[in-house]
């Protein structure tokens, strides 16, 4: 897809210009991916106004870069960002942006010394703010990824029974993922059962499943680059009053948070439409993190959705909204899908049932 990073890189440069520079050295992981193609981790991308691209790499992705990329000037180094900060000075570089989020003290210091005579200066999260609306590929890109995690946890829903420990459910969930055509989990898959419902980021253990109890599975496949992230609260056996009330609550807030989530919305708003709920019920301390977040590229990305947040929502940025109410030593729920935001987008990614599930 040389032509759509073409474009991706022409947006970028747009960028450059803003912050009064003539060049950008691009060292993040993944917005060298979106402006290059080129999966690596060591690789970085010198982009200036002008149109010149130098994309640096490793021996080890030299192969792939030459494939992935090839309208771009290569140069194959182990050491990228030195190399590309002394060719900086001979391609009339003045000014370069750096990605000051991404890059260490230590890497930043060696970047101005090897730059010789080049002011650097900070370019913000430039790329990040472009990667925020995404272009037709990206989206069925992540609605690949969606559709396989909606169908792993379909497939090992007859697999949650009591003994079953949460490690092994988490287990089941990532080689199915895989099976189905996953590269690998999006991130670390939680399964948290019983009163571990209540961890937000609990980590699978050893626990067995016991009748009685709530269990929550947040996970997600990595396809193409792309990060499908879904929650999902079944109950094994039949579930409690109180389970069935929260679950119910937290449902409407999800709702509610969809609902709120479009074009022009204010994040805070979208996140506000949920928590008002939750908190109105009086489980206002039992839901303390974020609605939800972008995906794409990353798992976590902007927008982020949120009390205290800023912005607003485009159309085509997908992002998760993951209402939750957790209540300790007792259990907890959380529901969380994928949605692009926009009518010419593609609505909600992840399918699969939100109704209270008994198994």
């Amino acid at each position: 897809m040389p032509e759509i990073h073409v474009g991706r890189r022409r947006r970028a440069q747009d960028k450059i210009i803003e912050v009064g520079a003539d060049a950008a050295l691009i060292t993040s992981g993944p917005n060298v991916r979106y402006l290059t193609g080129l999966a690596s981790s060591n690789a970085a991308l010198l982009l200036t106004v002008d149109g010149t691209a130098v994309l640096a790499t490793d021996s080890r992705y030299a192969l792939a870069a030459r494939r992935d990329c090839p309208d771009l000037e290569l140069i194959v180094e182990r050491l990228i960002e030195p190399r590309l900060a002394a060719e900086m000075p001979g391609r009339a570089v003045r000014t370069v942006a750096f990605e000051a989020h991404e890059m260490t003290v230590e890497r930043h210091a060696e970047l101005a010394a090897k730059a010789e005579g080049v002011n650097v200066v900070p370019f913000g999260r430039k790329i990040e703010e472009l990667r925020t609306v995404k272009d037709p590929a990206e989206i069925e890109l992540l609605g690949t990824a969606c559709r396989i995690t909606c169908q792993a946890i379909a497939d090992v829903f007859s697999l949650i029974r009591p003994g079953l420990t949460e490690r092994q459910l988490a287990a089941a969930l990532d080689a199915r993922m895989t099976d189905l055509g996953a590269e690998r989990p999006a991130f670390d898959t939680i399964v948290a059962s019983g009163p571990n419902g209540a961890i937000p980021h609990h980590a699978p253990a050893d626990r067995p499943m016991r009748r009685g109890d709530l269990i929550t599975m947040d996970f997600g496949a990595l396809y193409g680059g792309y990060h499908a992230d879904m929650t999902r609260t079944v109950a094994l056996g039949e579930p409690a009053g109180w389970q069935r009330e929260i679950y119910e609550l937290v449902a409407a807030a999800q709702r509610a948070g969809l609902d709120a989530a479009r074009p022009g919305a204010d994040v805070a708003d979208v996140d506000a439409a949920a928590r008002d709920l939750i908190r109105d019920a009086g489980h206002g301390d039992h839901f303390q993190h974020g609605l939800g977040h972008g995906v794409g590229l990353e798992v976590h990305e902007a927008p982020m959705i949120g009390y205290g947040r800023t912005g607003k929502l485009a159309s085509r940025v997908p992002v998760t909204v993951e209402p939750g109410v957790y209540l300790p030593g007792r259990g907890g729920v959380r529901i969380e899908d994928v949605l692009v935001v926009g009518v010419d987008g593609a609505g909600l990614l992840t399918t699969t049932t939100r109704e209270l599930l008994v198994l």
